[in-house]
């Protein structure tokens, strides 16, 4: 079996591709630049890929996304409609985003911005926060690491409510779904995660109109899509002190340029889309458990690892 991956650099490529060959020593395991004879190539193995690679490649059975979000695959305009898209999902995945928004909500919650700001300057600033059960914290999009995020939060303690296109019911956490239900789920936020695909409907909803139905200085952690934000009316929020605080992973450009105004502005914190980042050890083992189910069967048992390209998730 013909394997080529496609990382955005040669050295995260070469790490993976070494991974690879460890759990499937009898397939030909290829990078990008050296793709072997394209009728050959069987499944791609991808992050962003270049426009128009896919298609080079006739006989494709699978291609494979290495993380969960499938968005970046279907932004190319000549991907290969007719081929499933596999997720790259896994417990290990969804501890590190558990992980990641406990960490940044209890950081929000706590006021560390506040407290890290008056240690710089060497002042003894004493601020005073409830307890999590007064915190009303609210996750946009219960996907599989949404409502880890609404179990993790549940057992912090967190006055919890969610979000989703359709209803999802979690014990303890208050629900609301479509465009009737946004207005009463943002007020009730004063932090507010943001876990959802990026799909058309998504694309800009963190924006002013958004902004203005939070409580007045509520923080915002978007963990989903750069591309979920329209980073002006952010900065302008934030400006205003409509938004207290921003927790960004992820952006419309990444890298994020060095001349971006988030760099050093002092209500952003930046961590450079490492949320759930995952490493090439844990990830090639679930590709290659993947691969060799699709490659037996035609097809895998846990269809929720299978994208819906209709709806971009």
């Amino acid at each position: 079996m013909s394997v080529v991956l496609s990382l955005p650099t040669p050295e995260r490529a070469r790490q993976w591709v070494e991974r690879l060959r460890a759990e499937l020593p009898d397939w030909d395991i290829r990078e990008r630049d050296d793709p072997g004879p394209a009728e050959a190539v069987e499944y791609v193995v991808v992050w962003r890929p270049a426009p128009g690679w896919m298609a080079t490649f006739p006989n494709l059975k699978a291609i494979v996304s290495i993380g969960a979000g499938v968005d970046h695959v279907l932004a190319d305009p000549d991907c290969p409609r007719e081929v499933p898209i596999i997720k790259t999902t896994g417990e290990d995945l969804t501890q590190r985003m558990r992980e990641y928004v406990a960490l940044h909500v209890l950081r929000l919650h706590r006021a560390l911005p506040e407290l890290e700001a008056a240690a710089r300057e060497r002042r003894w600033s004493q601020v005073v926060v409830p307890p999590a059960t007064s915190r009303r914290v609210g996750v946009m999009g219960l996907g599989k690491l949404g409502r880890a995020a609404v179990m993790t939060l549940l057992g912090l303690g967190f006055d919890v409510s969610g979000w989703s296109r359709t209803g999802r019911a979690i014990e303890g956490m208050r629900g609301h779904h479509g465009a009737d239900g946004l207005g009463d789920f943002l007020a009730d936020c004063e932090i507010l995660v943001c876990l959802l695909p990026l799909t058309p409907e998504t694309r800009g909803i963190l924006d002013a109109r958004l902004f203005a139905a939070l409580p007045h200085g509520a923080s915002v952690v978007n963990v989903g899509r750069g591309q979920h934000l329209v980073e002006r009316d952010l900065l302008a929020a934030l400006d205003s002190g409509r938004i207290s605080h921003a927790t960004l992973d992820v952006f419309a450009t990444e890298p994020l340029p060095t001349e971006h105004p988030f760099w050093g502005h002092p209500a952003v914190s930046i961590t450079p889309h490492t949320a759930s980042l995952i490493d090439p050890a844990t990830g090639a083992a679930i590709i290659a458990r993947n691969l060799l189910e699709l490659d037996k069967h035609g097809e895998l048992a846990d269809t929720a690892n299978v994208a819906d390209a209709s709806r971009g998730y």
